[in-house]
């Protein structure tokens, strides 16, 4: 999978550290938002295993540091699951802004808690999937239990979790009294996935059960076997991303897209692009793709327009090279041809080219035994190819719409 470096802002105005998976095509079918277990981080081997099970399934994956963890701004201490909440909002307003709104969200231990509680808020999400969720919010007091009682009484205190110091304030706790999770499950309204292992020693499994009876149908649970809290075994993540990928499909509900072949006619050239600049082309049973390098916004995975526009003044040339030099019945062994397309100034050049004009430097290698009136020949017959002339003529294009059906 590609990975890109995103920031954007939370929910108390501290900016988050982010990361956007995305399939080895760099085009995805569908997007998935991430929540990581409490105190963790987008970066656990186990998000990053998931994630990259998800982007070989085609699903684009955005994971990111909750306020004051990982590589995020802000003070962890400032922080409470509600507001845990709010950054997942905020990461999915950052995504729909860009075009790419969650339809799926996942979330691990706590992460999974607060899925169930921000789906309300994401109308682009048809599927919810918890990993190792609490069956109640409440369920994270369990490890403050020592310091508990501090809290409330200092309003604060330094606790050690996972081998870190995290200072705990007693909004905190309250926040967590307050939250009803299973209201939250109960008027879900999209399709969920219960992931937990049995040995989980964390996070029992009877949250599990809480979480599945609280929930209507569609629903669904799979007992993740001999599968620890967090996932630490990378066989482990990867069959939850496959599991999650292979469950998640019929509920993103795509419409039938043909393919290219099935769509092109006799005559045509189809070209079809989605999200990013990656294109699809075909004519005839060729298939082929058409992108732009990363420095204007593509994932360089295919030639560039020009570039295609000078490869077919390349082939041309070549083959009318060929096709006359064997009609003749000359000694021509090779020909490599040397294209560059640029823009120069030009004197005819029209207004709203800003006096510029498109130019192509063609250098012909010929190769073979031949002559010097054979070569000077050659070199005059490259300039009568059919590419040749029409790109020096013009060419008249006539565009209309197919009507709102793309595949119209």
């Amino acid at each position: 999978m590609s990975t890109e470096r995103i920031r954007f802002q939370g929910t108390n105005n501290a900016e988050l550290s982010a990361r956007l998976d995305l399939p080895p095509s760099g085009r995805a079918e569908a997007f998935a938002l991430f929540a990581h277990c409490f105190t963790c981080s987008k970066d656990l081997k186990a998000a990053v295993h998931l994630s990259r099970a998800l982007t070989q399934a085609g699903v684009g994956v955005l994971r990111f540091d909750f306020t004051g963890l990982g590589e995020s701004e802000g003070d962890f201490a400032d922080t409470t699951f509600s507001s845990n909440v709010g950054d997942l909002v905020a990461a999915a307003r950052h995504m729909e802004a860009q075009a790419m709104p969650p339809a799926i969200l996942v979330g691990h231990s706590l992460g999974g808690a607060a899925v169930l509680c921000a789906a309300a808020e994401m109308p682009a999400v048809r599927a919810v999937v918890t990993i190792g969720a609490p069956g109640e919010v409440a369920h994270v007091r369990h490890l403050l239990q020592d310091a508990e009682e501090e809290i409330r009484a200092r309003g604060e205190a330094r606790v050690v979790l996972a081998g870190r110091a995290f200072t705990i304030r007693k909004e905190f706790l309250d926040d967590l009294d307050a939250a009803n999770l299973e209201r939250h499950i109960a008027n879900l309204r999209r399709a969920l996935l219960v992931l937990h292992a049995p040995t989980d020693n964390i996070v029992g499994i009877d949250n599990a059960a809480r979480i599945y009876t609280a929930a209507k149908h569609p629903k669904s649970f799979v007992s993740l076997h001999e599968a620890d809290h967090l996932l630490t075994e990378e066989r482990h993540a990867r069959y939850a991303g496959d599991v999650i990928a292979a469950w998640v499909r019929p509920y993103l509900d795509p419409p039938e897209t043909p393919t290219l072949e099935q769509l092109v006619e006799q005559g045509q050239v189809l070209a079809r692009i989605g999200q990013g600049l990656l294109t699809e082309l075909q004519v005839r049973h060729h298939a082929s793709l058409a992108d732009e390098p990363a420095a204007v916004g593509g994932n360089d995975l295919g030639p560039t327009p020009y570039d295609l526009l000078v490869q077919a003044l390349g082939a041309c040339t070549a083959m009318t090279l060929r096709l006359y030099a064997d009609r003749k019945g000359w000694p021509l062994e090779e020909v490599l041809i040397r294209l560059e397309h640029r823009k120069i100034h030009g004197m005819d050049a029209p207004a709203d080219a800003g006096g510029r004009i498109d130019a192509v430097d063609r250098v012909i290698h010929l190769s073979g035994p031949l002559d010097a009136a054979q070569r000077t020949r050659l070199l005059d017959i490259a300039n009568r190819c059919p590419v040749h002339r029409t790109l020096e003529s013009g060419v008249h294009i006539e565009t209309r719409s197919a009507g709102p059906d793309p595949n119209g």
